[in-house]
């Protein structure tokens, strides 16, 4: 039998086997040696990566597209956002105004300079794909359909829902309380637990850094807006009311810091093998994430792709650096100010890529509501109150889609 016909029948096995084969996940797949994608990860048309230009409506949903651009020549260098110029008091002002220009019209940025040791960074994707290397028997230990799991190992974006699968396969973590759910995360590789911990603890005080200088920047617009009229009043009037807004904005700061510190984090370890046939499939489809800030940390090969000016763009990876993006929960909590960016993955038939998010909110029970220092006459409220459980019962119930969960919670 020549190679190619053992190819096309190996294929044909996969398609035979139905669901059971396909939630074993691609890393399954590529090992068994597949030539040509199987009809369940092939995409409609109009989702396929080659649509490079997209037009939306306001909840994300397509209305048009542009075929036969290189999706290569669309490649973005994001704004960069340097942590230890943020900082400084002589450099903070201008870095949180273009922290906030980048929330505003990106939704994404890179982060660089964040002193996060560069060997917690390398060990963290060197144990991942060491992870995603071990026999798929010891990977299936951590199978579950328990989206509360402390520890979730699965395939696609929603793996009991997707009508189309996604060439991704993924460990999730539950990093809080971390003394609580350690134990129950991958015990191989033997160091994966200590590395991983390490990891989680810098990300989050990382996220809690950033936080504090996202609530600073949102308070920007209010604070030049209020300027002219403190010039009007006497000096000693304006010397005691400066004080008092003083105080009054470090405890508000103060009381959502500790929300955030006391928050949510769930870490997701990507793997995307090689794909015999990258342009029928994506790696995840388009989507924005739920909380408040994602820091994704990326191995060299490029994948990522935001929709920015009713494009499909590759952001183009800085070495050692984060790209973090907006959540649904900060677009809330800043009343519309901030946006979540739709963004999606492409996979290669080259390499294998490794990524890492840091997705940060608030806690699973506690409500996200509109800032009510962003909210006023002249800027009404614009989204309802929501929480985790609200966004667990809405993807458990259907298949996930763009900003679809956000768009159920907006007022206007």
């Amino acid at each position: 039998m020549s190679p190619t016909l053992a190819m096309t029948n190996l294929t044909r096995d996969v398609e035979s086997q139905g669901v059971a084969s396909y939630q074993k996940g691609v890393k399954h797949l590529y090992e068994s040696g597949i030539s040509k994608v199987p009809d369940k990860y092939i995409l409609p048309l109009q989702d396929r990566p080659d649509n490079v230009n997209v037009r939306t409506n306001k909840s994300g949903g397509i209305i048009g597209t542009g075929k036969g651009e290189n999706k290569n020549n669309n490649n973005l260098k994001l704004p960069v956002i340097d942590f230890a110029e943020l900082q400084s008091p002589a450099k903070r002002p201008q870095v949180l105004k273009a922290l906030a220009n980048a929330c505003e019209q990106y939704g994404f940025f890179q982060l660089v300079n964040h002193g996060i040791p560069s060997e917690v960074i390398n060990d963290m994707i060197e144990v991942s794909t060491r992870f995603f290397e071990l026999p798929f028997e010891e990977r299936a230990k951590y199978m579950s359909s328990d989206m509360k799991s402390s520890v979730r190992y699965g395939t696609s974006f929603n793996q009991n829902k997707d009508k189309v699968f996604c060439w991704r396969d993924f460990l999730k973590l539950l990093c809080n309380p971390l003394s609580d759910v350690l134990a129950h995360w991958p015990s191989s590789p033997v160091d994966f637990r200590n590395l991983a911990a390490t990891y989680a603890k810098e990300t989050k005080y990382l996220f809690l850094m950033l936080m504090e200088a996202i609530v600073d920047s949102l308070l920007l617009e209010r604070n030049v807006g209020t300027t002219k009229e403190h010039d009007e009043k006497t000096t000693e009037d304006q010397g005691l009311e400066n004080d008092d807004n003083h105080n009054n904005k470090n405890n508000s700061n103060n009381n959502i810091m500790k929300k955030f510190q006391d928050g949510s984090q769930l870490m997701v370890v990507n793997c995307y093998p090689p794909c015999p046939q990258p342009d029928l499939t994506l790696g995840m489809p388009s989507h924005s994430d739920y909380g408040f800030l994602t820091l994704l940390l990326q191995d060299d090969v490029q994948g990522l792709q935001i929709q920015f000016q009713d494009k499909w763009v590759t952001v183009d990876p800085i070495p050692g650096s984060f790209v973090v993006n907006v959540g649904d929960h900060l677009e809330i909590f800043s009343n519309g100010r901030y946006n979540s960016v739709l963004h999606r993955v492409l996979v290669n038939s080259k390499r294998a890529r490794i990524s890492v998010a840091s997705l940060h909110s608030l806690s699973f029970d506690c409500m996200v509501s509109p800032w009510s220092k962003l909210v006023d006459e002249a800027n009404p409220r614009r989204y309802k109150d929501t929480d985790f459980a609200s966004f667990l019962e809405y993807i458990s119930s259907c298949e996930p889609k763009r900003k679809n969960f956000l768009e159920t919670r907006k007022l206007t």
